[in-house]
């Protein structure tokens, strides 16, 4: 009888994720499928470390709502969505999620170069705004 294991686990440090997998250029990263883990590890990284006093979650329904970062101080929601596209796409379910949750702001986060809005309130913004306007609160 044949046993086996499957390991699933994240590793935080998208350095390390990259030495792994022997991803050395910026064009070994973009061609690769983990680029899409590793810009959300990134990005995940770089705002919980801005975003001092904040508890942070992720939400997801079984009906797949899901939002990838909500962030909570007090009665004040912010949710996140994490996408490694420069042209940003959400699903349906992200537009589920918000309108349960229903956050004060709501953000997609992409390497883009400057914010723009999406719809519903929702804005497409760099990782580095982010970050400032967390800086900015805490």
């Amino acid at each position: 009888m044949q046993k086996w294991c499957q390991a699933i686990f994240h590793i935080r440090d998208c350095g390390i994720l990259h030495a792994l997998l022997d991803i050395r250029t910026h064009d070994d990263l973009l061609s690769h499928p983990v680029v899409g883990a590793s810009f959300e590890g990134y990005a995940m990284e770089n705002i919980l470390a801005s975003a001092g006093g904040y508890e942070a979650s992720f939400y997801r329904t079984g009906a797949g709502a899901e939002i990838d970062l909500v962030l909570r101080r007090g009665r004040r929601v912010i949710a996140m969505e994490l996408k490694a596209a420069t042209v940003p796409r959400v699903s349906k379910g992200f537009w589920n999620a918000l309108e349960d949750i229903a956050p004060d702001q709501a953000f997609v986060v992409a390497p883009v170069k400057a914010s723009y809005p999406l719809k519903n309130g929702v804005t497409v913004t760099p990782l580095q705004d982010v970050i400032f306007r967390l800086s900015r609160e805490g």
